[in-house]
């Protein structure tokens, strides 16, 4: 069961470490960092100073590994498994592919929430 959020948090974000007037679509190397929510370890747990992933925490890792079999213009550097977070660089290679600021299209589902 989630704990629910304190109010007094909801009003507190964290600084963002973004370079300003950087075009984040443009080809590059970029660090990224997965939180649990509430840094709840999720993913396995440090035994004997080596990290032991669970079931989620080997989910983390093959579908990192598959990101580069998915995404043709992605190139995969280090990446790390903690308990409750997971860093890793990727490359993102300028074939012509590249990212793009438009919003992802969106159809209704027969889900009965009507999500997407």
């Amino acid at each position: 069961m989630r704990k629910p959020i304190p109010e007094d948090s909801l009003a507190h974000h964290r600084r963002s470490i973004r370079l300003k007037g950087y075009d984040y679509t443009l080809a590059g190397a970029y660090f990224v960092t997965l939180v649990t929510w509430q840094r709840e370890c999720l993913f396995g747990r440090i035994v004997d100073g080596e990290m032991c992933c669970n079931e989620l925490g080997e989910i983390v890792v093959k579908m990192w590994l598959e990101t580069a079999i998915v995404r043709p213009h992605v190139v995969l550097d280090a990446f790390v498994v903690m308990p409750n977070h997971a860093h890793g660089i990727i490359v993102i290679t300028d074939n012509g592919v590249g990212a793009s600021r438009r919003l992802a299209p969106t159809e209704k589902c027969n889900h009965p929430t009507g999500a997407v």
